[in-house]
């Protein structure tokens, strides 16, 4: 095999910036495209000389693709993956895998029974600031953690949740900010500063008419007692992305694509015991990272993925790293649902027995404007 064909299901959306960002990628040909929708199906599969479906089931067993780009609403993920393991095929998942735990779980074991490349489109896990921050992290500069904190704040107006019947629904998408906007930035804090023990969480709908989350926050503790906050929104102008790890060793601080890191000498669990000055503290200085020039994007996480098929490259986002991100999500939102502080991992009964609760009482929405558009400032 010399290049990955690769088949793209659900190109009404993001899946048709991907259709548009893998001519880029040497490693791969797209090979195949499918949409519920056929116009739309029909015009990206002329767009780019490929056949095209209407079922995502006739792409996989069409024999015309090695792997598939899972662009599809987020609860269609699993089945979509499933099938594709289950046909040998290789699988690309978009964020989130899915809504909830018990469909990860199903998700990596298809991948394992299979013996199929899963990856998640963590593209975050490709910038520099990101990789110099796991970098230090892995170096052991900040030592054992004893603080994390993590704002994510977006915005997002009513047209945008209008755009869809399966937008911010219980039924149709799962959850609202956790699920859709904060992926990526959970995935982050929990790829930095691992995933945390206990979460005591509240959400709430402040500013949109939507019957998911478009605000959440949470107090998190580590399995070593260290204590973290999180927040996450879409009612924020202009957004931020900050994420700050404290340690006895040092400190790391992401903010908006700037990382500074500081290391701390001597380590404080030595200095509070060793000094005699009441006033002093230790000394602090800047600590450089280097890490390799690479790509950053869409394009290298489908690189990689192509070449951990074709040559057994590790993956940068292994599907079982993406169930992270849901663990959090959901333990959040159990906590906040049920009012109680929340192991992690979740408890797949409890929180699938919710899930369907919440479903149970969602509604139709009154106004859809049926709008299928890629945000064009993230993709790349």
């Amino acid at each position: 095999m010399e290049k990955v064909r690769l088949g793209i299901i659900g190109v009404g959306g993001m899946g048709s910036a991907h259709a548009k960002m893998v001519q880029e990628v040497e490693e791969v040909q797209l090979a195949a495209v499918a949409d519920i929708d056929p116009a739309v199906a029909k015009s990206v599969g002329e767009q780019y000389n490929v056949p095209f479906f209407t079922d995502y089931k006739q792409c996989i067993d069409s024999g015309l693709v090695d792997a598939v780009i899972v662009a599809t609403p987020h609860p269609v993920h699993p089945e979509v993956a499933e099938y594709a393991f289950s046909k040998g095929l290789h699988v690309l998942t978009e964020k989130p895998m899915p809504i909830n735990p018990v469909e990860a779980d199903r998700m990596i074991n298809a991948a394992k029974r299979a013996g199929r490349v899963f990856a998640v489109m963590f593209q975050m896990r490709t910038e520099r600031p990101y990789r110099i921050a796991r970098k230090a992290m892995e170096q052991g500069v900040v030592g054992e953690i004893m603080r994390t904190e993590l704002v994510s704040a977006w915005y997002r107006n009513q047209a945008y949740y209008d755009s869809a019947e399966w937008r911010a629904t219980w039924v149709g998408e799962g959850g609202g900010v956790l699920v859709n906007q904060a992926p990526h930035a959970l995935d982050m804090f929990c790829w930095l500063a691992g995933l945390p023990a206990k979460v005591t969480a509240s959400t709430r709908t402040r500013l949109h008419d939507i019957e998911v989350e478009d605000e959440a926050f949470a107090l998190l503790e580590y399995p070593n007692g260290a204590h973290g906050y999180l927040y996450t929104t879409t009612n924020e102008a202009p957004g931020t992305n900050r994420i700050e790890i404290a340690g006895d060793r040092g400190k790391i601080v992401i903010q908006d694509g700037q990382v500074t890191i500081r290391r701390v000498e001597p380590p404080l669990r030595e200095f509070t015991f060793s000094a005699a000055d009441m006033w002093s503290g230790p000394k602090t200085e800047p600590v450089e990272i280097e890490v390799e020039e690479m790509p950053a994007g869409h394009a290298q996480v489908t690189r990689n993925f192509a070449r951990a098929i074709l040559y057994g490259e590790p993956l940068l986002s292994p599907g079982e790293e993406g169930i992270w991100c849901v663990e959090l999500a959901s333990g959040i939102i159990l906590s906040s649902k049920r009012g109680k502080t929340v192991s992690l991992p979740v408890d797949r009964a409890e929180y699938d027995a919710l899930l369907q609760e919440l479903k149970a009482s969602s509604q139709p929405k009154r106004k859809v404007l049926g709008q299928r558009v890629s945000d064009p400032n993230i993709v790349r």
